[in-house]
């Protein structure tokens, strides 16, 4: 027993390390090349402050291209996270670059996370909680605290959807821009610190005899 837990810890490391770099990656594309972009004159031809959400959506579908490339070149399984929103980020960049149009840049994060949350709301009412799925390599738990994990997660995605549609309709390119970064990514960081001590709370350790006991008592 002593010989298998040493083992699971290292398994998740670099497979969480790589899905952070893989979510991280092409967000910092985005807002670097959107902000760099901003030291051109306007309106000085294709390549300018007015065209800098273009540039930068187009550098950003090309990021998550890679990032999709990559993991698939160390072979790992697609994450369903980022299946969505590959599928999104072509088919909404594409329309923001074909028709020029800013508004489907400034939907796309609302139609991410609506979308995230539909799939792991969907995941539970088939029976296939797919959080648990995702996170059962780091941590063990009754299926009554899984399915609650999964749903404040699905909670927070509505929430960073609503959040989006605020940002973007009341305040500037330039800080719906930069909220991708300094925002939205700070919100879900705090949000997984804040469920630490629930993940502590209901963690079976190996070899702990009364677990099955709890699976009607994650409050």
């Amino acid at each position: 027993m002593s010989d298998a837990a040493p083992t699971e810890p290292k398994k998740s490391i670099p497979k969480g390390a790589g899905n952070i770099w893989t979510d991280l990656a092409p967000v910092l594309v985005f807002v670097i090349s959107f902000n760099a972009m901003q030291n051109f004159a306007p309106e000085t031809g294709p390549v300018s402050k007015e065209t800098a959400i273009f540039w930068a959506t187009g550098l950003f579908m090309g990021a998550v291209a890679v990032a999709i490339g990559w993991t698939l070149m160390r072979g790992r399984k697609l994450p369903p996270m980022l299946i969505i929103t590959g599928m999104v980020v072509m088919v909404f960049g594409g329309l923001t670059l074909f028709l020029q149009d800013k508004t489907f840049a400034f939907i796309k994060p609302t139609i991410i996370n609506l979308l995230f949350a539909v799939t792991i709301l969907g995941s539970l009412a088939i029976g296939r909680n797919l959080w648990k799925t995702a996170f059962e390599h780091a941590f063990t738990m009754t299926d009554q605290a899984w399915k609650i994990f999964a749903l404040r997660w699905a909670a927070f995605y509505v929430v960073l959807a609503i959040v989006n549609e605020i940002i973007w309709r009341n305040f500037s390119e330039a800080f719906w821009t930069n909220s991708k970064l300094f925002l939205s990514i700070p919100l879900a960081i705090a949000f997984m610190v804040i469920n630490l001590p629930f993940l502590m709370k209901h963690n079976i350790e190996d070899g702990e005899s009364g677990g099955e006991k709890k699976a009607g008592d994650p409050a």
